[in-house]
């Protein structure tokens, strides 16, 4: 039994880590037609079927790595391991793949477009990785007591409401500059007017970020650890 789960183990590694390369060689191509003198702020417009395109990219991107989750588990808190474990695998891929071939990120606090749904997410690259190390954890732990005598981990109504809550000032910490931005930028009449989305499209390629809202991060960030710890520290009793 504990080979067969090591077996789901190592393919889902490999799995996250090749689609984290496809991925940052999408990225390449991208950069090489649109910022062949190296990424920056503000963006440069991309014509509107590339950036469609990109949109269905990045959701089509998490509906495999949900696949994966749901194929590699047996039960909810299996598929939610695989499916966390395989994204921050291909997050931290996706970086080190970037490094190696263009030699960006220059640092970890250099800043990254991380998401465009359901508006942009910005913050510097170390941001998600942290964040990533948070979901392998979650995941091992997980892993280590499924695979401990088939123990079947249960993470319990108090558990999610701390996941969730933390995972959302996370996200909110992520958007935040840029949210700033726009309400600076865009009055409430535009708001209602046809044209916002013009607007929109006008602003987001003036936007540079400014600052990133490290207090609401760390909080969202010590959140969903302590959640881990309390997962961790309540299954171990079970167990």
């Amino acid at each position: 039994m504990n080979i067969k789960k090591n077996k789901i183990l190592i393919w889902v590694t490999i799995f996250a880590i090749t689609m984290g390369i496809f991925e940052g060689a999408v990225v390449v191509y991208l950069r090489a037609l649109y910022y062949p003198e190296g990424f920056n702020f503000p963006l440069i417009p991309l014509d509107n079927y590339i950036a469609i395109t990109e949109l269905i990219r990045e959701l089509a991107s998490l509906f495999m790595l949900l696949s994966v989750g749901i194929i590699a588990g047996k039960n909810f808190s299996q598929r939610f391991a695989w499916f966390i474990y395989s994204f921050a695998v291909w997050d931290i891929i996706y970086y080190m793949f970037l490094w190696l071939i263009l030699a960006w990120p220059e640092n970890l606090l250099t800043w990254d477009i991380l998401f465009l749904l359901p508006v942009t997410w910005t913050g510097p690259v170390i941001a998600p990785i942290l964040i990533s190390m948070l979901m392998i954890l979650l995941a091992m732990i997980i892993y280590h007591f499924n695979l401990k005598s088939n123990f079947q981990v249960k993470i319990s109504r108090k558990e999610w409401i701390i996941l969730i809550l933390g995972s959302f000032i996370v996200f909110v910490s992520f958007i935040w500059d840029y949210c700033r931005f726009l309400f600076k930028n865009i009055s409430l009449y535009e708001l209602q007017n046809k044209s916002f989305s013009d607007k929109l499209f006008d602003l987001s390629v003036k936007y540079i970020p400014v600052s990133f809202n490290w207090l609401l991060f760390l909080s969202g960030f010590l959140i969903i650890f302590f959640g881990i710890i309390l997962i961790y520290n309540r299954n171990k009793e079970v167990c």
